[in-house]
């Protein structure tokens, strides 16, 4: 199996084209089954990229992301990472994911500059 039942992921939807909105979601795995994951949580997105802020929708959301479909980078967060108090910093040219625990991640690797 790949993912597991109530395993904790950040999922980045690839960009098509330059001006589209950046994309991630966050949330806990429900299910998953042949390459396809439910997952409930949460979107995030930056709706002017000059302003490069994350902002959280807050509405629930339940999600089926194909992994086969190679639009999405998916990262397996640790079990304690809390999930409600997720946001995205700041710190120099790099852009991170953290819940304010000391624990966070990187996503630079993700085209930001």
């Amino acid at each position: 199996m790949l993912l597991l039942k109530g395993e904790k992921i950040h999922v980045v939807h690839r960009r098509l084209f330059e001006r589209d909105i950046r994309k991630h979601f966050i949330g806990e795995v429900e299910d998953y089954e042949n390459g396809l994951v439910r997952v409930v949580g949460h979107v995030f997105v930056i709706e002017d990229p000059k302003e490069n802020v994350f902002r959280k929708k807050p509405e629930l959301r339940t999600r089926v992301i194909s992994l086969n479909s190679g639009e999405v980078f998916v990262n397996i967060l640790p079990p304690t990472v809390d999930l409600e108090k997720i946001r995205y910093e700041g710190v120099g040219h790099d852009m991170r994911v953290t819940d304010g625990s000391g624990w966070h991640l990187d996503i630079k690797e993700f085209g930001w500059t």
